[in-house]
């Protein structure tokens, strides 16, 4: 019997087998219902002869992460030791809104917003991170369509090479989109009908999009003063949004972008879609070289015929930004033995890579610590509980201090993008749970002495002087945030930012006070894990 299976072989399952892997003292499993690892992100290396094929490769899922804001993803690159650079944003800016006229010609902007991309496509970090794993932990072509709860363990069903094959757990990780969940397992008993919602309400993170990128022998546009960044906004428009794709000095050229059509429509345009995707770039980027972009190699990727990324209901459009941080998916089940995980179960970033690691450390801080043996116990008692509070504290304010500039760099990175919708909100909170989450590691890595602290009635003794440092902490941040709003000229076209009235900040208020809740709870949860462990140890 395994201690822990993991279902999900992409970026959050794989990072939950690497935190297991270097605990090493709990048996795992990770089962991939693709014949390959991964999941969303993928990577496709030019082939064709007539162009250059030297490592370059196509991002045809997530291309992009942004260091100032999201220090997960930032920190596994660097451990791994992986190469990366930013994203090529200079130059001008192309938009194409009437089908019949040229493009309008932008100043320069950093569309972007200072994202970077990893050398070799992101899939060299799904490759680091399995390549670490013993190889018989990793089970592909195993398709989950059962799992029962047994008592003191899980029983799973998966179907693989057309036969069936069951595993028991004592612990599992669902590290799967909620809808896929929802839609494809079977559970015995089944799930609370609230959490059910919850997964059916929580759209797939691109999963009703398709990509393209498209090389080319040269980057004529970049010799043009071009960015690469261009919006196709007609009603014709094929590719919807075009960035610059070539390699870290351009030597190796392409363009991505995505789709503008619905997947019903790419369905019905399958045979003549890359003749239209070529006759626009060329349009867009035209200026006397068009005829160089019609010639390109293609590799597009629709995710919407993914049957392991796209469910049912995610076929049906959508109006704006998904929502995510339901509460509800991140609350185990079954007694602690089922968790939900994957990238739109994050407490932040949900849908991104960034979300994807949180989920990770989250299903991990929730899974009971196996039994530590007493010279870890004292290692663990080292410190007295004033030393370590006065870290947390000290930790706190540094936080603090940084805030108002996280959420500033959030509030750039939304403007960078489409939505415009609820940039404040969206913006502070990301930035209080990224600073929650990270509050959490940092109490969990300190060593409280808690051999003699009480706990009553389920909460630890300790957990209001954990909380002390972030007296007043929301009201501050709201406040200087509305302050900086009324005098940044980012946001001066968008009044209801610019100027918020008492009902937005009202909402805003009672969204990071909803957070703040959560966050509590969970601050309490890893003191009495603690408390647990301790036992374990002197029992």
């Amino acid at each position: 019997m395994l201690e822990v299976a993991i279902v999900g072989g992409g970026l959050c399952g794989l990072a939950l087998a690497s935190s297991l892997h270097a605990q090493g003292q709990r048996t795992f499993g990770v089962f991939e219902a693709r014949p390959r690892l991964g999941g969303r992100i993928l990577s496709s290396a030019y082939t064709s002869n007539n162009l250059p094929s030297n490592g370059l490769t196509a991002d045809l899922g997530p291309t992009w992460y942004w260091p100032e804001t999201q220090p997960l993803i930032s920190r596994l690159v660097a451990e791994l030791g992986l190469a990366s650079f930013v994203q090529h944003d200079t130059g001008v800016v192309l938009r194409l809104t009437d089908p019949d006229k040229a493009p309008d010609r932008m100043e320069s902007e950093a569309v972007h917003g200072g994202a970077r991309r990893i050398t070799g496509g992101m899939a060299t970090l799904v490759a680091a991170l399995a390549n670490a794993l013993p190889g018989d932990t990793i089970q592909l072509s195993h398709e989950l369509t059962a799992i029962a709860d047994r008592g003191d363990h899980a029983e799973l069903h998966f179907r693989c090479a057309g036969t069936e094959k069951t595993i028991q757990a004592k612990q599992v990780v669902l590290a799967m989109p909620p809808r896929l969940i929802e839609e494809h397992i079977n559970f015995a008993p089944p799930l609370n009908g609230q959490v059910r919602a919850a997964m059916r309400a929580t759209c797939t993170w691109m999963s009703d999009q398709a990509k393209v990128v498209i090389a080319y022998p040269q980057a004529v546009w970049r010799e043009a003063g071009c960015s690469g960044n261009a919006f196709v906004t007609h009603e014709q428009a094929v590719i919807g949004e075009i960035h610059d794709a070539c390699d870290a000095d351009g030597s190796r050229a392409a363009l991505g972008g995505f789709i503008a059509l619905s997947p019903a429509l790419r369905e019905s345009f399958r045979d003549g879609l890359p003749i239209l995707m070529d006759n626009q770039m060329a349009q867009v980027f035209g200026s006397g070289f068009g005829a160089k972009l019609e010639q390109g190699e293609q590799h597009y990727h629709d995710w919407a015929t993914e049957p392991y990324t796209c469910s049912t209901l995610d076929r049906a459009p959508h109006a704006g930004h998904p929502q995510y941080g339901n509460p509800m998916l991140r609350k185990a089940q079954w007694g602690g033995k089922l968790h939900l995980a994957g990238a739109e179960t994050a407490a932040y970033a949900g849908g991104y890579m960034e979300g994807a690691l949180e989920a990770a450390a989250r299903a991990m801080r929730a899974m009971p610590e196996p039994a530590r043996q007493p010279e870890q116990a004292v290692s663990r008692h080292a410190h007295a509980n004033q030393d370590s509070l006065a870290r947390f504290s000290l930790w706190v304010s540094t936080q603090r201090s940084n805030a108002l500039q996280r959420y500033r760099l959030q509030l750039n990175q939304g403007l960078a993008t489409q939505n415009k919708d609820q940039l404040t909100q969206r913006a502070l909170l990301g930035s209080v749970e990224q600073i929650y989450s990270e509050a959490l590691r940092e109490l969990d890595a300190l060593p409280f002495d808690v051999s003699a602290i009480a706990i009553e009635r389920g909460r630890s003794a300790l957990t209001p002087d954990v909380l002390d440092p972030f007296d007043g902490f929301i009201n501050a941040l709201i406040e200087e945030a509305v302050q900086f709003n009324r005098t940044s000229c980012a946001i001066s076209n968008f009044p209801g930012e610019h100027k918020p009235d008492q009902e937005y900040v009202q909402t805003i208020r009672r969204d990071l006070a909803a957070a703040w809740r959560e966050f509590a709870f969970s601050a309490n949860t890893v003191l009495v894990t603690k408390n647990a462990c301790e036992g374990a140890i002197n029992g």
